[in-house]
């Protein structure tokens, strides 16, 4: 396991006694049914999954220490070494890393890609209001941070957070977005080119994020052009088995890969967001580059 030292963080006991309660949904059972399994009690994650990557968005709803308490035990149930977090206040971001230390042992690297500072959603105080945006957590230490804001955020700001971390045992570039509201279509396309240029310059790179539309969709097209879903069933060309992501049963979170083959992928619905906590499992880093879609 990957570790840091320390941080000497109190979580209150009422916290402890919330994630005691949880329920978490497990993996898909074959034929798409799923299966419930008790929540990860606390000293019960083995460790981080080398090679493990998660994507979430934690918002609706948005806050709240029980939540964060429910949101550590989904991440530590599936342990990830790299989660890619949309939708992230800077406070929730810390007490659900908080929670995955004290309460399971697993450490966790933050770097924030906040693009709002936002004190009716992210507290704080009026002079002070809280951040909000992307945040990721990383087993390993990140370097070359990098927060981009889409020339167009459409309804509010968006942008991409780029990080250099380690995933399995190998030096990769990490994204985690989050595009333009539903209805802005135009909007995504805009920000959608910007991310495939960015992506197109590595040969190697995992991007994860909240986009906002489904594999079809027209401005998702820049994307499969330079990088492939870790479910290999999701792709621009409809087809049967792609995994739906959301409470409104669609799918919009993804974990595109360039230079990198995907191995399995996960989607286990919450109760903590109408989002889904979507994982992939990589083959080695630097391996066969996965298909692309012209």
């Amino acid at each position: 396991m990957f570790g840091r030292g320390a941080r000497g963080c109190t979580v209150v006991v009422a916290a402890l006694a919330s994630v005691l309660g949880l329920l978490v949904i497990g993996p898909s059972a074959p034929g798409g049914a799923l299966i419930a399994k008790p929540a990860l009690p606390p000293g019960a994650a083995r460790g981080i999954v080398a090679n493990r990557v998660m994507t979430w968005n934690l918002c609706n709803p948005c806050g709240g220490r029980e939540y964060n308490a429910g949101r550590a035990a989904d991440i530590a149930t599936y342990a990830p070494q790299v989660v890619g977090l949309q939708e992230a206040c800077v406070r929730d971001v810390e007490q659900i890393r908080d929670h995955l230390e004290l309460l399971y042992g697993l450490v966790y690297h933050v770097a924030y890609g906040s693009v709002l500072h936002n004190w009716g959603r992210c507290g704080g105080f009026p002079w002070s209001p809280g951040g909000f945006g992307q945040a990721i957590l990383s087993a390993a230490p990140m370097t070359d941070r990098r927060l981009v804001e889409y020339p167009d955020g459409g309804s509010e700001d968006r942008g991409y957070l780029a990080v250099t971390t380690t995933v399995g045992h190998r030096p990769v570039r990490v994204v985690d977005t989050h595009l333009a509201q539903r209805r802005q279509e135009s909007v995504r396309a805009g920000q959608a080119e910007v991310l495939a240029r960015e992506v197109a310059r590595h040969e190697r790179i995992i991007v994860l994020g909240d986009f906002n539309a489904t594999p079809q969709a027209p401005e998702l097209a820049p994307l499969w052009k330079v990088a492939a879903d870790a479910d290999p069933a999701c792709g621009p060309t409809p087809g049967e088995g792609c995994a739906t992501t959301t409470d409104w049963h669609s799918k919009f979170d993804y974990v595109f890969l360039r230079g990198i083959a995907p191995l399995a992928q996960g989607v286990h619905p919450s109760r903590y967001s109408d989002h889904h906590p979507v994982h992939a499992d990589l083959g080695p880093v630097g391996g066969p580059r996965g298909t692309t879609h012209d």
